[in-house]
């Protein structure tokens, strides 16, 4: 007699960066027991600006999902989303998207933004109480109040604007909802002195567009019928990074996201924001148990990204030799005699003999800029230690500068598969996984501050 393999329990989790798409499956330990990466191009906007191909990746979801559930190895207890945030899907009636998802650097019309400050404050006092800097569609509450006084029809037709991750909740559920952690996301929505929707969304009639809020531990059931898995209302994703550390550390951390942004995100500071934080880039997001969690932003991903490929060009290497160079104290030493006060863009690359040299250059100035913006959110706090996630947490001439910028704290690259996946997973974990909340799941490497940096 042949015993059937019994299926593995398991979560699969969306994670939908800008350039990345993936699924995973977890299983009751949080260990990847599947995954799968798509990436798309985008499409364009009626106004020609770049856009997410909204289309593609709901095909994509539901392409991945047929694929898991056919899959007789696992039994798919739950399904959640984690998403970039900043961006809006607008549905009918129907639940049918009415307009592209538009880009959340897409400029914004000067006019548009004066007559909103004037209106409801001025910048200042509105974006302390929102904490929000002015950051024109980046602040996706501004995407809508574009829509009501740009295109009244398109306003009229839509039934709900969901963020992203609620949108693809939404697909599997066929529930609308709204989530704290999209919407206390430099949003423009949330009064945090208040904390509830600011005044305008309310007085603008917005507030009728937006779904109701749910906790982010509940969870929804599955729309298809005869399925008995729970759908988790979405996440956005720099909140869903910080839920395996408030699970697993206790006393006082930053933990620096890295990816296209660098984000500094400190939950052991809920001290209101500042107008001189909110001019550089500092926020407050509201993490999933709806706390304030005090940020600052650099777009350093982003910027790397474009310097390697400046670099590359120049010596007439390949942008992948950049992926691993090593740590070269000597070099440093030679570049801390040159100007400090440059940013990168800004040098002429026939100031280095080598293109490794030019490299160290880069990550010491974006170091130098990541002291700048970390410390803006450390300062009057008793945090010891910085967890540094993503991708500059592989670079060790990234971590080896950050840890000698930073010689009173402890420094640690913290490896773990896919801490935004796992933290949407870890959210919703008593509605699918029988196992106690696991303390294992980060695996952390610590970085002295060198001497020779001193």
């Amino acid at each position: 007699m042949v015993l059937m393999k019994k299926p593995i329990p398991v979560i699969a989790v969306f994670d939908v960066g800008k350039t990345n798409k993936k699924l995973f499956l977890f299983d009751e330990q949080y260990k990847i027991v599947f995954e799968r990466s798509a990436r798309f191009l985008e499409t364009v906007d009626e106004d020609g600006d770049p856009c997410e191909n909204l289309e593609s990746l709901r095909l994509s979801i539901f392409d991945s999902l047929r694929e898991v559930f056919k899959n007789q190895d696992f039994e798919i207890k739950a399904i959640n989303f984690a998403t970039y945030g900043a961006s809006f899907v607008y549905i009918d009636e129907d639940g049918k998207p009415l307009a592209p998802l538009y880009n959340y650097l897409k400029a914004y019309p000067q006019s548009l933004k004066d007559q909103f400050y004037n209106t409801y404050g001025g910048t200042e006092e509105f974006s302390n109480r929102t904490a929000s800097p002015v950051l024109g569609s980046l602040n996706s509450g501004m995407q809508l109040y574009r829509i009501k006084y740009e295109k009244p029809e398109l306003y009229a037709q839509i039934k709900y604007a969901l963020h992203l991750p609620q949108y693809l909740s939404y697909l599997i559920s066929g529930e609308a909802y709204s989530d704290i952690t999209s919407i206390g996301c430099h949003t423009n929505l949330w009064d945090f002195t208040k904390n509830e929707y600011h005044e305008w969304v309310k007085k603008e009639g917005i507030i009728e567009k937006l779904a109701p809020i749910v906790a982010c531990d509940k969870v929804i059931p599955a729309a298809f019928p005869g399925n008995n898995y729970a759908v988790g209302p979405g996440f956005h994703d720099s909140s869903a990074a910080l839920v395996p550390y408030l699970v697993n550390f206790h006393e006082p951390f930053i933990l620096l996201s890295t990816g296209t942004w660098c984000i500094s995100l400190n939950p052991f500071n809920a001290t209101p924001l500042t107008a001189e934080e909110l001019e550089n880039d500092c926020l407050s997001y509201l993490q999933y148990e709806g706390k304030p969690v005090k940020a600052s932003r650099l777009f350093s991903g982003y910027e790397h990204e474009q310097q390697v490929k400046r670099i590359a060009a120049h010596f007439g290497t390949d942008t992948i030799a950049y992926r691993t160079v090593p740590f070269d104290a000597q070099l440093i030493e030679q570049i801390q005699q040159m100007d400090k006060n440059k940013v990168f863009a800004d040098r002429d690359l026939n100031d280095y003999p080598t293109d490794i040299m030019a490299y160290h250059q880069l990550i010491f100035d974006l170091v130098n800029q990541q002291y700048v913006s970390t410390n803006r959110v450390l300062k009057g706090t008793q945090v010891k230690r910085i967890f540094v996630d993503g991708g500059f947490s592989k670079n060790v001439i990234f971590m080896n500068l950050l840890a000698a910028a930073f010689p009173d704290l402890e420094v640690f690259a913290a490896y773990m598969a896919q801490a935004t996946a796992v933290g949407a997973a870890l959210a919703i974990h008593k509605s699918w996984n029988t196992k106690p909340l696991p303390n294992d799941i980060i695996e952390l490497k610590y970085y002295a501050a060198s001497a020779v940096l001193k």
